[in-house]
């Protein structure tokens, strides 16, 4: 039986780039799919899903920042599928910009998406899991913040550091109720958002940014999301059983370097 057979699975920002990958690992362990994004391009997603795997999807078109709309997605899933197992909190954004200039718009995007986002989705979802006994929820941070950080990412940064704590929380809370929640901490995986990034930091040619990210990662590539998909399938099945509250980083080793100017390589 595939690892995530039965069980069902919200994934929130799953149109494109991360939440795409995890959802297709995910479709290919046999798990019933609610990929939720604000974008009606999530459709296609879950179209190809069912064409490529025979997988059972639905979608819905939300903004996580708006805590009806989670409790929404949340009743559709159950509405569907009979319960909610796993919970895939992807949605963010990431915005550039430097912190003398940044305005309180673009800091009340980092925090509504991806802390309040992740707050509601969060908060819809354990109900639910509550009534049937037990459930799973990953939450996706980052490196930046909590290990390191660029300038210009002080928004995001102050954000993704954000749900490490909200991790830990609920982590203590819900262990003795059959609920587990872990944090992922990736490294740069080729996504439209990191894309988008490299654009804002080289305008004039964004191809040398994403390579410059390539060159200080010691295995010398960004992440496939597919690759961190699979990360996301084992968090959410049976054999992380003993798993909760953790930090797990994936990102190709770009956080081991003691410098970038010693050593021998």
């Amino acid at each position: 039986m595939a690892k995530l057979q039965g069980k069902s699975a919200l994934i929130t920002g799953a149109a494109v780039g991360l939440g795409k990958g995890i959802a297709e690992v995910y479709a290919k362990y046999g798990a019933r799919l609610c990929l939720a994004d604000t974008s009606p391009d999530v459709d296609v997603t879950a179209q190809a899903l069912r064409d490529t795997y025979g997988a059972e999807v639905i979608t819905a078109i939300v903004d996580v920042s708006q805590r009806t709309d989670m409790q929404a997605a949340v009743a559709r899933t159950l509405a569907q599928f009979g319960r909610l197992d796993i919970v895939c909190c992807n949605a963010g954004v990431a915005r550039l910009a430097p912190f003398e200039a940044m305005s309180d718009e673009l800091l009340d995007l980092h925090i509504n998406v991806n802390i309040r986002g992740v707050w509601n989705t969060c908060q819809a979802a354990i109900g639910p899991m509550l009534k049937q006994g037990g459930g799973v929820i990953f939450i996706a941070s980052s490196v930046t913040g909590d290990i390191v950080a660029d300038a210009g990412e002080a928004a995001y940064a102050l954000s993704k550091s954000a749900l490490v704590g909200l991790t830990k929380a609920l982590a203590v809370e819900y262990a003795t109720r059959n609920i587990r929640v872990n944090c992922t901490q990736l490294g740069y995986a080729r996504t439209p958002m990191v894309e988008k990034m490299a654009l804002e930091s080289n305008p004039s040619d964004p191809e040398s940014a994403i390579r410059a990210i390539a060159s200080g990662v010691p295995m010398g590539r960004l992440a496939d999301p597919r690759e961190v998909g699979e990360l996301f399938a084992f968090l959410g099945s049976d054999e992380s059983s003993y798993l909760t509250g953790s930090q797990i980083v994936i990102d190709g080793g770009s956080t081991l370097p003691e410098t970038v100017s010693m050593g021998t390589n």
